[in-house]
């Protein structure tokens, strides 16, 4: 299996706002390694480390020790990044574009060509279903559609690898389904996916493996069903390896 992603020890440390601590550990020694064509969660609590994670890998943060590489390249050097996507938890559009004028402004951004803005855009707008919708202004749509138009930018430059910051926050079923068909369908073309996810059924349901990090330190990671055992669901598994405990029922 060819690693697309790979951290070797990742350190990071952070200045801590509290007088009685110096520093805060983010990640402490943190070992991941993923294949090409995977689809990967990312899986912790809040404050686990996910974000600052992916925020090395993009180069927003430096790692304090350790390293990380994508492609094999130091994340540290850009060219590593030249063929990832990535898609924030947060995102913002100028609202007052449509969703075909967005792409076409990231597609500029990344040197595509007319003919290959011109081929690429549709592609991408009946992958995320919104080709119905691609002269409509951003503003008028659902957060579901928002999300979907979010995907086709991080697809614009055909990335080999896709990172998701928890791609189906605050989406209802429907749409939580939408972009889970959407990953499993860049899965089909070859993609590798990883994502970090509250919504543990998704993951479960989606991912080849999963690994899961607690207060900066990697607690498991392996296939699904390994991790999932003897358990009923992912869920109760994860909370036994973060170590959270059922409060007793009186």
């Amino acid at each position: 299996m060819t690693a697309i992603l790979r951290t070797e020890k990742l350190r990071v440390e952070y200045r801590s706002r509290e007088m009685r601590q110096a520093t805060k550990v983010a990640l402490a020694g943190l070992d991941l390694e993923v294949g090409a064509g995977e689809v990967f969660g990312f899986l912790g609590p809040n404050g686990a480390g996910k974000t600052t994670t992916m925020n090395v890998l993009l180069g927003f943060v430096p790692p304090t020790s350790g390293a990380a590489y994508l492609f094999g390249i130091d994340v540290r050097q850009p060219i590593a990044r030249q063929r990832i996507g990535y898609l924030p938890e947060l995102t913002y559009y100028y609202k007052f574009l449509t969703a075909e004028e967005l792409l076409r402004f990231y597609a500029k951004i990344f040197g595509l060509s007319r003919a290959e803005m011109d081929k690429r855009i549709p592609e991408l707008l009946k992958l995320v279903e919104l080709e119905h919708a691609a002269k409509r202004p951003i503003k008028s749509y659902s957060k579901g559609m928002q999300q979907r138009v979010g995907l086709a930018q991080a697809l614009i430059n055909n990335p080999d690898l896709l990172v998701l910051d928890e791609p189906t926050s605050g989406l209802d079923p429907l749409g939580r389904m939408k972009v889970r068909e959407i990953i499993q369908r860049l899965k089909n073309e070859g993609k590798t996916v990883f994502f970090s996810s509250h919504e543990l059924g998704e993951v479960q349901s989606v991912c080849d493996r999963v690994a899961i990090i607690h207060q900066g330190e990697l607690k498991a990671i392996g296939r699904v069903s390994d991790i999932v055992g003897k358990h009923a669901n992912l869920e109760e598994a994860f909370l036994e390896i973060i170590g959270y405990s059922t409060p007793a029922t009186p």
